[in-house]
């Protein structure tokens, strides 16, 4: 066996030097965004948040006083994160239950499966669009076309946007109308149980309630918590609904004042980058907590066929 030369060395390494700046150039534009437009926003958000920067003038150190002022003497701060939570605590559930149900009628073998699945998807792609908030706003308002329909039997109902009692939850309907997303993942994890369980149970005598509980509902716990952890997200970031359905005040008396809605004002309305950066940081912290609780619950809810290895 002969052994490598200087000259075959140096080449070797020539063709792995190469290599590496070929890998370079494809990774960078990937890297060019994640320094420029993530890493770099969020670093100086950071530091932002220590200090008292409002746009038009230079930034100046100031510790965690925004902090502080936020968790002691902030009012709108505290009733944004009731808001938030009512939200959230409010449509997650209901979103998934009503994506669950759907997706367990598409997945009767129904003809016409890629339309229906087509339709019940659009809202998803349209729901948090500016024009879709402004036609739902327009469908609930005291005139609107639902207590038109409820007019014609004899039922006088509120202005569902403007009555402090019902405009949350005219958004917690319209983040509802908004599950194709979570829909088309159940019904592929649906798609994924073997047809041999349910035949196996029904020789037993199962019935499809135990069926649904004892075999689907197991199964299916993996696609129930990646939609719960993803909604979970979406949902404490809402914006839009809240935005154009309260034309950015969070009214009528604060009660659609969501958390991103009161740090965007802060931001960009009253000029308070810095207290807004602090806002954002807090955000950051309770999605991070409500994620790792759920993550942990998941060891004694979530079954996996290999054991979770």
């Amino acid at each position: 066996m002969t052994k490598p030369t200087k000259s075959s060395k140096r080449a070797k390494r020539s063709a792995a030097s190469q290599h590496n700046r070929a890998a370079l150039l494809f990774l960078a534009p990937w890297l060019i965004g994640l320094i420029c437009l993530t890493l770099g926003p969020v670093l100086a958000s950071l530091y932002f948040s220590l200090t008292d920067y409002s746009i038009l003038a230079s930034p100046n150190w100031v510790g965690l006083s925004n902090y502080t002022e936020m968790l002691t003497s902030d009012k709108l701060f505290g009733t944004s994160l009731k808001v938030t939570f009512t939200y959230v605590f409010a449509s997650v559930p209901l979103k998934l239950i009503f994506a669950l149900g759907v997706a367990l009628l598409l997945n009767k073998g129904i003809k016409g499966l890629g339309i229906y699945r087509t339709i019940y998807y659009i809202p998803s792609l349209l729901g948090g669009s500016i024009a879709i908030s402004m036609l739902w706003r327009k469908m609930l308002g005291g005139d609107g076309l639902l207590n038109q329909v409820l007019l014609k039997v004899g039922i006088h109902a509120p202005d569902w946007v403007a009555n402090p009692k019902y405009a949350l939850y005219s958004i917690v309907l319209l983040s509802v109308w908004q599950f194709g997303s979570s829909m088309i993942i159940f019904l592929s994890g649906l798609k994924q149980i073997p047809s041999d369980y349910y035949e196996a149970s029904s020789v037993d005598g199962a019935g499809k309630i135990r069926q649904f509980f004892n075999i689907t509902l197991p199964i299916l716990t993996p696609v129930i918590f990646f939609n719960l952890v993803m909604q979970i997200i979406t949902s404490f970031q809402s914006f839009t609904q809240a935005f154009v359905i309260s034309n950015g005040t969070g009214g009528p008396l604060n009660s659609t004042l969501m958390y991103s809605l009161y740090l965007y004002k802060k931001g960009f309305a009253f000029f308070q980058m810095g207290y807004a950066s602090a806002m954002a940081w807090v955000l950051l912290l309770i999605i991070g907590c409500f994620t790792f609780i759920i993550f942990r619950s998941s060891r004694g809810w979530v079954h996996y066929e290999d054991g979770g290895k």
